[in-house]
């Protein structure tokens, strides 16, 4: 069946959105990938230069940096202070612990990721919840409500923007799915959810007010990673020529150059023998002095520490180690400000998930729960310093009689809600033995 004329006029408006991205989103791919194309001075290098290029993968190490520190916790329902056991338990039926971290690379790298959530034909009890590709979607977008009014995933073998097979049209009411025809898209399938919403979350980094593509992490990093290949690909040329003592003879012709048998010796057999003998005394032997080339390690490290300065990473992200290790405190405070960029993502992205596991316990239940008032739970971004926080808990929760409850001391340890099922398991066995034990004896001396 054949689209009506005005749901046509808008796939093609979602589809001229994601073609109009589809530029910047490929530069930003190959960034991460390292697969960039260099330039020297507005011209690009040479095809017989180009294996002497090389990059520094910057832009990973700034995407990865953040991505690696996103790990989601748990999920409170609203009015509850007890971890949900049933959000737990569906994100867990969709691997969500690895596919999250997924998106939260592509978001860090394309400036947007999505999540979807529809029904699970295999498994009833547990909605399907997708991360999509950001390059594959776009969204039309009600600003008031911050939700969306439709949104298109476009899709198929043809990798040409604007030229795909097949859609997924998502609306508040319906999801279609669609080919494309002779004569336009034509509906294959569809879903009557009456949601009422869109069953689509997008995740956005940077996120500016009245913007709503997102800003890639690598935005400020990729003119300095420019430099740097730049930098290391002249330090490639000249360690191929200027670092290698250039000689020079005077008073020789082409025709000293022969062996024995009077028959021409190759250039380079010339050039790198040990030893040079000539017969003509008027002749002159030297070479020049090897280049020094400290300034480009000098120029690469100081760029790198631009890169440090603008991403808040350590500079030994990048290289730049010292001889010996930061101890625990210094570890922390070298970190402090990739701690508090994750922290912000981290709060940002919460909202998206509870809005994502709303849409699930609608699927699951049948029944709306604000997703604004779930709340998410994320684990401590920190590099794990054992020795510091063990002493901290240990003092704070005093055998009983401090601040701190038991499975507080296990939160602060960051243990997870199944760590903390278990340790309570483990302890009522411990107690059960105990009070056999003590039965026992009781027994005995009766």
């Amino acid at each position: 069946m054949a689209l009506t004329n005005e749901m046509t006029s808008l796939v093609q408006g979602l589809e001229d959105k994601l073609s109009a991205l589809s530029g910047k989103d490929l530069l930003n791919d190959r960034y991460y990938e390292g697969a960039q194309r260099l330039e020297h001075i507005g011209l690009a290098v040479p095809p017989e230069l180009r294996r002497f290029e090389t990059s520094a993968n910057a832009c990973r190490i700034t995407v990865d940096s953040v991505a690696n520190r996103q790990k989601l916790k748990t999920f409170y329902l609203p009015d509850s202070d007890e971890a949900s056991a049933e959000l737990r338990d569906g994100w867990d039926a969709n691997n969500l612990d690895s596919e999250s971290q997924l998106l939260s690379k592509e978001k860090l790298i394309l400036g947007r990721g999505f999540v979807s959530v529809g029904t699970n034909e295999e498994d009833k009890d547990h909605p399907l919840i997708r991360v999509e590709s950001p390059r594959e979607i776009a969204v039309d977008v009600d600003v008031r409500h911050r939700r969306m009014n439709a949104a298109a995933r476009f899709y198929g073998d043809s990798v040409e923007p604007g030229r795909a097979e097949f859609a997924t049209l998502y609306l508040p009411n319906q999801t279609l799915w669609l080919e494309r025809g002779s004569g336009g898209w034509n509906v294959v399938d569809r879903d009557d959810h009456k949601l009422g919403r869109v069953p689509l979350v997008m995740f956005l980094n940077r996120r500016r007010l009245g913007r709503w593509n997102g800003v890639s992490e690598m935005a400020d990093v990729i003119p300095l990673v420019d430099a740097v290949a730049r930098t290391l690909t002249n330090l490639q040329l000249a360690g191929e020529t200027h670092s290698v003592p250039q000689k020079y003879v005077l008073g020789m012709s082409k025709g000293d150059f022969v062996d024995k048998d009077g028959k021409p010796i190759p250039a380079w057999e010339a050039y790198f023998n040990a030893i040079w003998a000539n017969a003509n005394k008027d002749a002159k032997v030297g070479q020049f002095a090897a280049s020094d080339l400290k300034n480009f390690h000098e120029t690469t490290n100081h760029y790198m520490q631009l890169i440090s300065g603008i991403t808040g990473l350590p500079v030994r992200y990048f290289g730049q180690n010292s001889a010996n290790p930061p101890a625990e405190g210094a570890l922390i405070a070298d970190e402090s400000r990739l701690i508090q960029n994750v922290e912000a993502k981290n709060a940002e992205d919460g909202d998206s998930w509870g809005w994502v596991m709303g849409l699930y316990e609608r699927f699951r239940t049948g029944e709306w729960v604000n997703g604004n008032r779930i709340a998410t739970e994320w684990y401590n971004p920190a590099t794990p310093t054992q020795a510091q926080t063990a002493d901290a808990v240990t003092k704070m929760y005093a055998g009983g009689n401090g601040l701190l409850s038991l499975e507080s001391a296990w939160d602060s340890l960051g243990w997870s809600e199944a760590q903390k099922k278990r340790e309570w398991e483990r302890r009522e066995r411990e107690s059960r033995m105990s009070l056999t034990m003590l039965e026992k004896d009781v027994e005995q001396e009766l």
